[in-house]
Parts: structure tokens; C-alpha cells; sequence
């Protein structure tokens, strides 16, 4: 079996860099990922894909990245259930990424 993913888009906001309790640096952005098809009104939609990064890839794509940048994201697909204030559960879905590269930053017009 496989679990590998590659995605390519750009950031929806400036990614910022938190701290696990137990120490750990992370960062969950999320890219916009055009569709490569038109809908029934000739439009592309656009898909909005969490992905979390860990340690050196957070630090790195923190420091370096900001909203509208295009990243590369190789990675793995990862489920689990979260529970709200309201003890609602609720199944998510995010990319858990092994490689970010950098492909562009978005110009400054």
C-alpha cells in the first residue's frame, strides 16, 4: 500500500511557527490549489489543502515564505478526529509533509 501525495499551490496566508508541549516546531498552512478542469459555469475552482510541516520544513518555509508563494508539498495523508468545545467530532483530513520546495514567490504588482 501507498500514501504519497504531491501538491503544488499557493499559500493563502503567511505561515507561522508554534510549539508543541513537548517542544517540537511546526506549522500548518494551507495552498490553494487550482483544479485543472472548468465547472459547469467555464470556471476553475480551487481546492484549499491543510498541510502541516514539522521541525526544520516549518522553520524553513516560515522564514522564507510568505501569502501567495508558490510551494511544492511532498508528503503523506493523514486522518484523525478532532472534538470541539461542543464535543462535536469531526473527521480531518491534512497533508503531513516530508519535502516543501520553493517554486516562486508571488511578485510584488
Amino acid at each position: 500500500m501507498l500514501n504519497q501525495t504531491v501538491i503544488v499551490g499557493r499559500l493563502v496566508r503567511d505561515p507561522e511557527l508554534q510549539e508543541t508541549e513537548n517542544g517540537h516546531k511546526l506549522a500548518s498552512i494551507t495552498l490553494a490549489v487550482p483544479r485543472s478542469y472548468k465547472n459547469a459555469n467555464g470556471e476553475y475552482d480551487t481546492d484549499f489543502i491543510s498541510c502541516v510541516l514539522w521541525r526544520g520544513i516549518a522553520e524553513n518555509t516560515v522564514e522564507y515564505c510568505k501569502k501567495g508563494d508558490l510551494l511544492g508539498v511532498k508528503g503523506h495523508i493523514r486522518t484523525h478526529i478532532i472534538e470541539d468545545d461542543e464535543e462535536i467530532r469531526k473527521k480531518v483530513m491534512e497533508v503531513v509533509a516530508d519535502k516543501v520546495t520553493f517554486l516562486s514567490s508571488k511578485s510584488k504588482d
